[in-house]
């Protein structure tokens, strides 16, 4: 797919585009608003600087497919079909757009976190205080296979092979049978996105977004999920959850986890990182080097993932920091340059 340089845009230094390739990027904006509708109100006003910053960095990158995180949902997907207008205007036009009701926010009438209480935002099958808070979201200039799409955030945990259940220290489950019985895995949502190339062929989309591995008890509920939220793609790729995803294939996402340092079962994103089918481009940025996201206590650290498949050839790949990069998220735009000829 050819492509054109990108504009130089206020803020954000235009990064260089490969003629030939296809470029991928993954960006959790943390865009989630305080309410319902409230996402959509700013991005209409137009005033808002997160919001332009958001849009200036990806403008900047100008990817062809753009996996975004921390973007609320509504039902008719008004807000995202916002977005959708200011990009364009901004020089970055996506005819083609997928989001659906994310598990985050999504009530359960259960005690999912175990505090004797009903109706807390960790009472929601993923964190969350309004249906559709922090969702995903898919933006793209490659026609989307909408009736192929398979979405996994319907599993339930209980379900997932070698499933890393909380426990009580008696080892009855955590807070409960019954929650565990209604609790799924998925914190915010896992998609397989099939994409059609230029040549008429298919580059599938593997998009999450995992819970931090933090906020829970000794049960270490949120860690435990977090890390087989992770372990789902390798399960995926085994054939345990269903037929295997036709390759090549991208996963695209935030697994809230760095393999070096910080809480968290961190075998769980090493062991993805070093499995033979996929492959670690390792974006960098001179900035940061591998890190994605700078956290006010934690501080830097490697949370955002592009993970091709072995058989795509990486042309290149970065992480889109600057000095400004904190107007728009915590966490910055990670980009792939991929060819779709085999390696």
């Amino acid at each position: 797919m050819r492509r054109l340089a990108a504009s130089l845009l206020p803020l954000f230094f235009a990064l260089p585009v490969l003629a030939d390739s296809l470029r991928i990027a993954t960006f959790n904006t943390e865009l989630s608003r305080d309410g319902p509708g409230l996402l959509l109100r700013d991005l209409e006003r137009g005033k808002d600087p997160q919001i332009n910053a958001v849009i200036a960095q990806i403008a900047a990158v100008n990817p062809d497919v753009l996996v975004l995180q921390g973007i609320d949902w509504d039902y008719e997907n008004r807000a995202l079909q916002a977005l959708q207008d200011r990009l364009k205007q901004a020089g970055s036009d996506y005819p083609y757009i997928f989001a659906r009701l994310p598990n985050s926010g999504m009530a359960s009438d259960l005690d999912l976190d175990g505090d004797g209480r009903l109706g807390g935002p960790r009472d929601s099958q993923g964190y969350g205080n309004f249906t559709g808070e922090g969702g995903n979201a898919v933006l793209s200039r490659l026609p989307i296979e909408y009736d192929a799409v398979r979405d996994l955030s319907p599993l339930l945990w209980r379900d997932l092979p070698g499933a890393l259940l909380p426990q009580h220290p008696d080892g009855t489950p955590f807070p409960s049978k019954r929650a565990l019985q209604a609790q799924r895995l998925s914190s915010t949502a896992h998609w397989i996105i099939p994409l059609v190339t230029s040549d008429g062929g298919t580059l599938t989309l593997l998009s999450f977004q995992a819970t931090p591995p933090l906020f829970d008890g000794p049960e270490d509920r949120n860690g435990r999920r977090n890390a087989d939220e992770i372990r789902l793609w390798q399960l995926l790729l085994d054939g345990d959850l269903g037929p295997v995803p036709k390759s090549p294939l991208v996963i695209a996402g935030g697994a809230n986890l760095d393999p070096n340092r910080g809480d968290g079962r961190r075998s769980s994103i090493a062991e993805l990182l070093a499995d033979p089918r996929l492959q670690d481009p390792h974006p960098t940025s001179p900035e940061a080097g591998l890190n994605t996201v700078e956290w006010q206590r934690a501080g830097r650290m490697r949370v955002d993932y592009l993970l091709p498949s072995a058989d795509l050839r990486v042309l290149d790949a970065g992480v889109a920091w600057s000095p400004t990069s904190d107007l728009a998220s915590r966490h910055r735009l990670v980009w792939l340059d991929i060819s779709l000829d085999p390696q």
